[in-house]
């Protein structure tokens, strides 16, 4: 095969592995985050305890992470058919991506959330902070460079998730390199397709390091959640009126102190008689004696 004729066939593969990896990535965020959210909130010491949900919620979650995605493929395609009334294609791969890495993702999101320090949470909750303030102002503002590592590692593994759907005819670099490079033979055509993906990969993994360390550096900055400091702010404002009113009083004393004259810097009257001990002037004639 020339390089002519694989031009359009890469093209058009590259073109449905984007999209299948973005719009199952979209749909994995959406579902994996708050069930990620729900297996923090509702384990042991969290905010919601609840064993029952906790323990129902994981236990399907792990069913799904057990099972090998080339059969959950397979097995999701009476759904898929259901869903968007095809069972090939990337729009149809896309609904066993997103199945297949919600799962994962959201065991991700309960660990990233795990790292977030207890403190805050408390600090929060004695300022009368609600659940879903801790969770939009704590959790996921402190935990935010660790979700996008976990995304970026959720994209990595959905990027060989869909080269994986080209055998059952979900398109992609990875039909092309099964109905190309193996069942033709077309080993150069293998070879690029190998490239392809490994470049895309590393694309995704240097972009995901770079967004992390950003996000570290900014978290790392901050003190507390601006959240916290608007309700320490909100907690401070009922006493600010009688703040305001201490040094009113207070400067009342010393503005009289202020316009009431010092005894020392007061002149002397001009007619103030003088003291009889006090000694004349030597320029003052001297009485005259009266004779006896």
């Amino acid at each position: 095969m020339t390089w002519n004729e694989m031009q359009p066939l890469l093209r058009d593969a590259c073109l449905d592995t984007l999209f299948m990896v973005w719009w199952s990535a979209v749909w994995t965020v959406v579902g994996g985050l708050p069930l990620g959210i729900l297996l923090y909130l509702t384990d042991r010491g969290g905010l919601l305890r609840n064993v029952v949900v906790n323990k129902v919620v994981g236990a399907v979650v792990n069913i799904a992470r057990s099972v090998p995605f080339i059969i959950l493929i397979v097995w999701l395609i009476p759904f898929t058919r259901l869903v968007i009334d095809t069972s090939m294609g990337p729009s149809a791969a896309v609904v066993a991506l997103a199945i297949g890495a919600i799962p994962f993702f959201a065991r991700l999101v309960e660990s990233a959330l795990r790292e977030v320090d207890a403190g805050l949470i408390e600090a929060v909750q004695s300022m009368g902070g609600g659940t879903w303030t801790i969770i939009f102002k704590v959790l996921l503002p402190q935990a935010l460079a660790s979700l996008v590592a976990a995304l970026t590692t959720t994209v990595i593994a959905l990027i060989g998730y869909s080269a994986m759907a080209g055998a059952v005819g979900g398109g992609g670099l990875g039909q092309v390199a099964i109905n190309y490079g193996y069942q033709r033979q077309e080993h150069g055509l293998m070879n690029i397709t190998i490239v392809l993906l490994i470049v895309l990969v590393t694309v995704v993994q240097l972009a995901g390091d770079l967004t992390v360390r950003r996000l570290a550096r900014r978290t790392g900055r901050q003190t507390a959640p601006g959240g916290l400091w608007r309700l320490r702010r909100t907690a401070k404002t009922p006493a600010a009126p009688e703040a305001a009113q201490a040094p009113e009083v207070s400067a009342v004393p010393a503005q009289r102190a202020a316009d009431e004259p010092k005894a020392a810097d007061e002149p002397k009257a001009a007619d103030e008689p003088k003291s009889a001990d006090e000694p004349k002037s030597a320029g003052e004639p001297k009485a005259a004696v009266d004779a006896p």
